[in-house]
Formats: structure tokens, sequence, C-alpha cells
């Protein structure tokens, strides 16, 4: 450049140098790169959830307290070792599944000795815990339940919905429900790491539970009568969201104190349950500000 001619201000499209020091921008408290502290994870990459083969290693991970995503089992697999193991996976509520040995050998080549394990990126939390801290914070618990939500990129979004809207916490079954991995944390924005997470042995276990702490359940389901925008929905309450072909289970539905529904008037005949969710967590944090006072 020719000294007559000074430079000018730098392009705006120029990437910064190397030396671009990030702390001197300004920090956003939802940004979705920053991952506030909470006792829902171990501090480790979610990216590097570990797969566990052989009797040995496993059996060593579960002396050690490590949290498992799901255990896989050759399904001719009946020795007295295999009985004692489930019996141990089922007091630990740790999802198991009995699979043909090609698919054993479709996941890893090594020698897996009939056996498989998951290593969950999270750490699930008691959900008698979470309801007790809850309490004693001085905030009603409001929690998400899922009853039967297989789609992990469903799952992801419902969750990262959920910490948006100030849940207390997620509750999902050990079996019948997408596993939380890294997809599904993707798909949260990062949100699985921040929401606890509850893993019960079954829904109706959870329900009881719920029930017993003076929480309200209310399904969200199209075959419900009522509303939900002509439903008062103060907290403390749970909602129960169904799978996406068949909604919530009968069972699971008709033990809900309240059930509500979304109006429609177009010719589509369902929502996706991720979209239901966020609209129906809409309407429960406008309840919320109503109590509140910040509402009129």
């Amino acid at each position: 450049m020719s000294p007559d001619f000074p430079p000018g201000p730098p392009d705006p499209r120029r990437k910064p140098p190397s030396s671009f020091d990030a702390s001197r921008q300004p920090a956003s408290p939802r940004s979705y790169g920053k991952q506030r502290s909470s006792g829902n994870f171990r501090p480790r990459d979610p990216e590097s959830a570990a797969l566990i083969i052989g009797w040995h290693p496993i059996m060593e991970a579960l002396d050690a307290g490590k949290e498992f995503q799901r255990v896989l089992i050759q399904r001719d697999e009946k020795s007295d070792r295999t009985v004692a193991l489930l019996k141990q996976l089922r007091e630990l509520e740790i999802p198991v599944q009995r699979v043909p040995r090609e698919k054993m050998d479709r996941i890893t080549q090594k020698n897996h000795q009939g056996l498989v394990a998951f290593l969950s990126p999270i750490t699930f939390q008691p959900l008698e815990e979470l309801i007790s801290r809850a309490y004693e914070s001085g905030k009603p618990p409001f929690f998400v339940a899922l009853d039967g939500v297989t789609d992990v990129r469903n799952l992801g979004a419902i969750a990262r919905t959920a910490e948006c809207f100030g849940a207390t916490a997620l509750i999902i079954p050990a079996s019948g429900v997408a596993p939380i991995q890294e997809d599904a944390i993707k798909s949260s924005s990062g949100a699985l790491l921040r929401l606890p997470v509850a893993r019960t042995s079954s829904m109706s276990e959870a329900m009881q539970t719920l029930i017993a702490n003076g929480i309200k359940l209310v399904a969200l389901s199209e075959k419900a009568a009522q509303p939900i925008h002509e439903t008062p929905l103060p907290l403390p309450l749970c909602l129960i969201l169904g799978d996406e072909e068949k909604g919530i289970s009968s069972d699971v539905f008709h033990k809900c104190e309240m059930q509500v529904n979304l109006p429609m008037t177009g010719k589509t005949g369902s929502l996706n349950v991720s979209v239901a969710a966020g609209i129906a967590l809409s309407h429960i944090a406008l309840w919320k500000l109503r109590e509140n006072g910040g509402l009129e």
C-alpha cells in the first residue's frame, strides 16, 4: 500500500486474528456454548460415551459405580453368572436388552463374551431427592415425564424446551424410551447436561412417588377433552408426554389427575411430540407468571 494512502478501517467481514480475546466479548446468560454448573453430569466430554466389552471390564465398571446407559446380553446366555448379573442390573435400574449374537457382532468385532455395555454421558439422579431439593429450595416442583418417546432428537428437543422453561427435572423410564446419548445431547443444545434426569424402573412407580409428594399429574394427549388454554395449571405438577405413534399409554393416561389437549383447527392430524411439548410448557410458564403476579 502506498504511504500516501493511510490504512482505512478494518474490514468487518474479516475473522479476528488468533490472538483474539474472547473474554472481552459480552457474555450471554443463555449462551448455548456455555454450560452452567450442575450435578447432572460427570466432568467429561459427552462425545466420549464409552463402549465396554466383556465380563471382567463390565463387572469392574459396576463395582466402580459407573453410570450405565444400557447393557446388552446375548440372548442364549443363561449361565449362573448371567442370572446373577441380571438381578444386579435390575436392582440398579439399569436397562437390559437380550439380543442375538449377530447384533453383538455388528457392534464390535472383539471377543465380547456375549456381553456389551454402554456408559451414560450423564449421571441419573433419584426422583425422591429431586423432589426434596425442589421443595427445600422454596420452588414448587415442575417435572416433565416421557412415557415412551423413542426418537433421540425428540427427547433432546423436549429436554431443551423443559430446561428453558425452568423444569425441575426430566423423568424417563428405564425401558421403552430413547437412550440419552450424543445425538440426544446435541439435539438438546447441551440442556441434558444441565437439566437433572431421573430414571425409574417404570412410569407407574414414578407416578406413585409424584402423587405421594403432592405433585399433580397432567397428561398431554389428543385423546383428552379439556383444552389446555382453558385449564388452570398451577404448580407443583408433572407434565406427561407420550410416544410419537401411540401417545400416552392407556394405563398412564387414566392415572393422571388431569388430561389436556392442544386445540387444533387444521387438517393435519397431530403435532410432533417435541412441538406439542413446547406449546404446553409455554402455557405452564404463563400460569407460573400469573401466580407470581407477573402477568395480569
